[in-house]
């Protein structure tokens, strides 16, 4: 019996030339495995594509909903943005697919797990960091860094040798990722950072501010313990909230990236990123956590932030200390129940209103005008004791010009 491989399908290219790399270079039997969260490719045909290309079968799974609900929103309520810009689209579906990879494998009694990111990637640690955490007995193979195939035009040559049959042309595209959070450009002048890129012909998600609607529009969130559950008024699950979100806010051009970013393997990259929805989402909630968490858990919840947005992106989702940080983040989140209004106008998210039975706000103390729970004469003394340090310092420095 022969032995068996589960590759990560998506019926591109590479994925397409992988298999009957893998048959040549290996002679496993090769399980296509294509794990769908929210990419909306065409699924039509994808099995005949597989098995055409040589694998025995292909697995289609569908996890949206448990990307939204346990990795998205985990996410969220973290406040993880890589870098202070990046909302981590890519990132944060890599554990979940790899852990599906793992299921397959060892549903199927497979001895190793192959994927075709690339040698100068994020996503061949990602994925290899959580294949090793819940599976460390299979092998892993990256045929990019192993094979002799080193460009598009090469991979369409091997496919056409292994009669094949493409139905994509040799001339380049924009290297892209998507899902149900988000969609990245990378490639061709993108990589030259002092170019600026045409949005208009780029974007898919998105409309270019010059696009969008000349007239604004209010929308209604509402939370309950930091997950998002109804969009004006309108209860729905994670996954058609962010669906209706990014309809939204792609109409009024809304969470356009251009960025420059660290990738773990040492060097610099640059893509445009679409997240119209995630964009506004975070920023409901970044709101809510404003009014209803105290300077002290808010100020630390920050730093746990930085922090939980590098694991992340690291891949390193399946650790002890991204559990750790969740599980404090997930106390923080017993009071962010409430509701944000945002007025949308040409690639800004102006807030219109925001409310919550937790709310730390006090009009009484916060007034200009003098409230019974606060004496403005109580400020003296806490100035005074505040201010110590300093008046300690200033009259050290005195006493030594004497």
């Amino acid at each position: 019996m022969k032995k068996k491989v589960v590759l990560a399908y998506s019926g591109g290219l590479d994925t397409t030339a992988i298999i009957p790399w893998l048959k040549e270079n290996y002679d496993y039997e090769v399980i296509a495995v294509c794990v769908d969260v929210g990419q909306g490719q065409e699924i039509d045909g994808l099995e005949e594509r597989a098995k055409a290309s040589g694998a025995s079968k292909l697995y289609i799974d569908d996890v949206t909903d448990t990307f939204v609900d346990d990795f998205v929103y985990p996410m969220v309520k973290a406040g993880a943005v890589y870098e202070n810009k990046y909302l981590l689209g890519t990132a944060i579906a890599r554990p979940l697919i790899a852990e599906r990879l793992v299921h397959y494998a060892l549903k199927e009694g497979a001895e190793a797990i192959c994927h075709g990111a690339t040698g100068k990637g994020n996503d061949q640690v990602r994925f290899e960091l959580t294949i090793t955490a819940l599976a460390p007995h299979l092998k892993i193979i990256a045929p990019w860094r192993i094979w002799d195939i080193k460009s598009r035009e090469d991979a369409i040559d091997y496919c056409i040798k292994n009669d094949i049959k493409l139905n994509m042309k040799k001339d380049s595209s924009y290297s892209r990722d998507k899902n149900l959070w988000h969609l990245s450009h990378e490639g061709l002048e993108l990589e030259n950072p002092s170019m600026e890129p045409d949005l208009s012909k780029i974007l898919q998600m998105s409309n270019t501010v010059e696009q969008a609607p000349d007239e604004s529009e209010y929308i209604k969130l509402d939370f309950e313990k930091g997950n998002l559950t109804a969009l004006n008024d309108e209860k729905m699950k994670g996954s058609d909230l962010i669906k209706k979100l990014n309809e939204i806010g792609g109409k009024h051009g809304i969470g356009v990236i251009d960025l420059i970013e660290n990738r773990v393997v040492g060097m610099k990259s640059r893509g445009i990123y679409e997240t119209p929805g995630g964009t506004i989402l975070c920023k409901a909630h970044q709101e809510l956590e404003h009014l209803c968490l105290d300077k002290e858990t808010y100020s630390f919840k920050q730093t746990v932030a930085t922090k939980f947005s590098e694991l992340l992106y690291n891949g390193q989702w399946y650790t002890p200390l991204r559990e750790a940080l969740s599980a404090f983040v997930d106390q923080t989140q017993e009071v962010i129940t409430g509701t944000v209004t945002f007025k949308l106008y040409k690639g800004n998210v102006i807030l219109a209103g925001i409310e919550s039975d937790y709310s730390l706000y006090n009009e009484e103390i916060s007034s200009f005008d003098t409230g019974e729970l606060y004496n403005h004469k109580d400020a003296e003394g806490f100035i005074k004791l505040f201010g110590l340090p300093l008046k300690v310092r200033a009259l050290m420095k005195e006493k030594n010009k004497q």
